[in-house]
Parts: C-alpha cells; structure tokens; sequence
C-alpha cells in the first residue's frame, strides 16, 4: 500500500517544520511531496536543507491551492499510490492518523460502504477542541455508518485521505477556483460520481488556524466564490443558476451595504462562459488530470 502526501506551501515557515516531521513520524509510513508557490521566505530552501527525503517541486509561478495540488495528484495517478493525503502547510498529523483512517476504510468496505475520501477530526492547534467549522458541519451531518465514518456535507481540505479509485473518477481541481471554493467544488463532483466522504471519530488531526483576521472585504469575497460554487456544481440546473446567482449577488451587496460585492457582478456576468466550460469538463471522468 502506498501513500502520497502532498503539502502545498507558500511562506509556510510558521508552520513547515511541525507539519512535515508529523508525516515522518506517522506510524504508517507515507512518500511526502511538497509544491511551493513560490515562497519569499525560506520555506523551499528550508525543506531542502532540513529534509532532503521531501519530493520537492518548485513551481515558477504561484499556482493557488488547487493548481499545486493538482501537480501531486497526477503524480499519484502516474506513480500508482493508493492513497493521496491532502495536508495544509498550517496542518498536521498524529501518529495514528493514518493507522485510524486505514481501519475506518476497511470497516467500511465491509459493510459495502462507498466512501471516496475520509477525513480525521480537525481540531485547532489546541487537540481538546475542535475546529469551529468542522464541528458545525460534524454537528449538523448524518449519523455514524456501521463502518464507523459520519457521512459529512462538506469537509475542509486540510485533512483529506482519497482512494485512488475515487482520484481516477473525480479528477484533480477546477481552475475556476484559485483560493477558496475549490474543495467544495471537488466534493460537489466527488458526489456527482457516485462517491461518498466522511469524517472518521477515532481519527484526529489539527489544522492551525485559530483567531485569524476574517475583514468584511474577505467575508464578501466567499459570497462571491459561493456563487461560483453553486453555478459550478454539475448537479445543479444550469439555466436557474445562470439567472439566480448574479441575483444573488446583487441581495448580498445591499444587505451588506458591499460595494465590493456590487462591481463583481459585472465580473461574474464576463466570466460566465468560462465557469459553464470549465463546468462542462469537470463532469469528465479524471477531470483537470491527464491519464
């Protein structure tokens, strides 16, 4: 059984060291890849030094969270590993989090459950608590399988462990997302193939974002990013999409009194026709990947 880790960096230094010496002390032992976005402050020349076991890609230009990912997907898928963990540069592993992932996955399978990706519990850097928006998800999810996974709505990528079988069918991330939204995207897709993706309560990991900044300029940039989500979920009704969202921009911006949220509108409008083509492919089987 092989696992890729693959962790995407950009002036991760904060983060880099507690992050990449969780893998290597991972119980299951896993290859790890690092794409760095091309970070200013150390952190690739920091890898290089400190661990030279690290499969470390440079990229020229900053490919955003998906773009990077997607370089060590198609790895994954060329180089025949069973397993893809997604993991943030702000994010890291307990020595059983794979050991319990793995167990979860076999339970599952046992009872014919058709699970795609599996996530450990998020907790924030403190491991007594979890992390505020996985537990609302966690919270208002299904119930637990006989396999032992709460089938969840939606699951940050911080933590995401993904069968190669569900990779081949779902494909990398779409390029209509850079930064926020791709995940939902991926899950949206993961669905419309037929897979399922839960958390797993025996399973624990952290992500460390706690009391970071959230300026209304942000918060109305994912209502923006929303938009695009749901105009780009393939199991959505196109045209109704297409009329509502520009809509629903227009209500969030007088809500909210965003001028910000206002001038997207022409910006959506614009890109419109490349959010339905990039939609189109996202249906493919190995969308985004080459095979």
């Amino acid at each position: 059984m092989k696992i890729l880790v693959i962790v995407v960096t950009y002036n991760g230094m904060k983060w880099i060291e507690r992050c990449l010496c969780s893998v290597a002390m991972s119980r299951v032992k896993a290859d790890c890849m690092v794409v760095d976005n091309c970070s200013t402050d150390g952190t690739p020349e920091w890898i290089e030094e400190n661990f030279p076991e690290v499969r470390l890609v440079r990229s020229e230009r900053n490919l955003g969270f998906g773009g990077g990912n997607n370089v060590g997907l198609q790895v994954a898928l060329d180089e025949n590993y069973d397993y893809v963990y997604l993991l943030n540069q702000d994010a890291w592993l307990q020595r059983d989090t794979f050991d319990k992932l793995l167990e979860a996955w076999d339970n599952s399978r046992a009872e014919g459950e058709h699970f795609g990706l599996l996530s450990p519990m998020q907790t924030t850097a403190n491991p007594d608590r979890l992390d505020a928006r996985f537990q609302f998800y966690y919270r208002v999810s299904k119930p637990m399988t006989p396999g032992g996974v709460k089938e969840m709505k939606f699951i940050m990528a911080a933590h995401w462990m993904i069968s190669r079988e569900c990779l081949q069918d779902v494909g990398g991330f779409s390029p209509a997302f850079s930064q926020y939204g791709e995940d939902d995207n991926w899950l949206n897709r993961a669905v419309y193939h037929g897979w399922r993706y839960g958390a797993v309560n025996t399973a624990f990991a952290v992500h460390d974002r706690d009391q970071r900044p959230n300026p209304k300029a942000r918060r109305m940039r994912l209502k923006y990013i929303g938009s695009v989500v749901k105009l780009s979920n393939p199991r959505n009704c196109l045209p109704l999409s297409v009329v509502l969202e520009p809509l629903r921009l227009l209500a969030i911006s007088i809500r909210y009194a965003s001028w910000d949220t206002l001038k997207s509108i022409p910006g959506f409008l614009s890109k419109l026709p490349e959010y339905i083509r990039l939609r189109r492919e996202s249906k493919k089987k190995g969308a985004f990947l080459k095979f």
